[in-house]
């Protein structure tokens, strides 16, 4: 997917709250600043200096996105704060011949005369890098773009084994709700069996009429989509929160199938059917709809980050990841299924068992 992070505030989102990948990029650039209150700090002199453009450039920018560089670690020293920044920069011995070059040309000590400033703007790295992804004037930050979009495909790959198909596996809901859709999904394929005269398609129609009424696409796109193979189950790459919601769809077209089924005293046609489940999905639409948009925003948005997938049809669904949403699929409590499954072996029969 072609990501143009100078016009998109979504995609520069995910990859700022991205602490995982920021760590790598972190090393990776090794950009010397400032140690102030435990974090390396820049001015914006070190700033147009790396990025070779004049300080007001920096300074524009700054006037132009100041909500969101604020919002990711810029701000303005003063008082007793900007008086111990100084002196954390007096302890640096500037010496031209002592700095060492970044990234082959770029040697960058020199903050600029800041004895006198009542008030100054610093960056932490966090920024530095945002302001990166919003410079088109720079050669170096079209670099530094090229270098963070394919360092963090690395990292989400480095940290899952490089498997994104099932990252949805790896948080700690999908195989409680993957064990909870499983028994919905066999009373409703024996629903269908019962209710419904037979049809070999019945079983592949009525669950793409689930999925398309939950997102928009069937089990053909939905594959497509995520380059799965044929024979891949579209369930088995579906986060908790769709798969509940499928189950909660079949649970409650099963019942209605059943009861119509009951009233009628004979098997129902698949046109019968069919108009069933339209009168169910208009039932169900407004008791539903706030699920449906969750579960419609975070596949949508999941997708994008992680597999680097768009479902067109929920494009208007797409926002950025929380560094919440990271820790879930990257962070210490993520883990593979076969390793939570050994883990957890006694909770997830009982489950299965209900």
């Amino acid at each position: 997917m072609n990501k143009n992070l100078t016009t998109s505030n979504v995609h520069r989102k995910n990859i700022l709250n991205n602490r995982y990948a920021l760590l790598e990029i972190e090393k990776e650039v090794a950009f010397p600043g400032i140690l102030f209150e435990a974090t390396i700090k820049y001015t914006k002199k070190q700033i147009s200096d790396f990025y070779e453009i004049d300080v007001r450039t920096i300074e524009r920018y700054i006037d132009q996105h100041e909500e969101e560089l604020l919002a990711n670690g810029y701000e303005i020293l003063s008082g007793e704060r900007l008086k111990a920044f100084k002196e954390a920069y007096s302890f640096i011995v500037i010496n031209r011949d002592d700095r060492k070059p970044i990234n082959g040309d770029v040697t960058d000590i020199d903050v600029g005369d800041i004895s006198k400033a009542p008030k100054l703007g610093v960056f932490d790295f966090r920024t530095f890098l945002n302001i990166g992804m919003l410079l088109t004037e720079s050669n170096r930050a079209k670099q530094i773009r090229s270098l963070i979009l394919d360092m963090v495909i690395d990292t989400i790959n480095a940290k899952i084994g490089g498997a994104t198909k099932y990252i949805n596996q790896r948080e700690e809901e999908f195989l409680p709700s993957a064990i909870r859709e499983f028994n919905y999904r066999a009373a409703f394929t024996t629903a269908l069996d019962e209710c419904i005269v037979d049809n070999k398609w019945k079983y592949a129609q009525f669950t793409d009429a689930i999925y398309k009424s939950i997102f928009n696409e069937n089990a053909k796109e939905y594959k497509q989509i995520l380059k799965l193979k044929a024979t891949d189950s579209p369930r088995e790459t579906m986060y908790s929160e769709v798969l509940d919601l499928i189950a909660a769809y079949e649970n409650g077209f099963a019942d209605d199938l059943t009861k119509k089924y009951e009233e009628v005293g004979r098997k129902l046609t698949i046109p019968q059917a069919n108009l069933l489940f339209k009168e169910f999905e208009l039932r169900s639409q407004s008791l539903l709809k706030p699920l449906l948009e969750k579960a419609r925003t975070l596949m949508a948005s999941r997708d994008m980050v992680f597999r680097d997938a768009l479902h067109e049809k929920l494009n208007n669904y797409v926002t950025h990841l929380n560094e919440a949403e990271f820790d879930k699929f990257l962070g210490k409590h993520s883990i593979s299924l076969e390793e939570r499954l050994k883990d957890n072996i006694d909770v997830f029969k009982r489950l299965k068992n209900r």
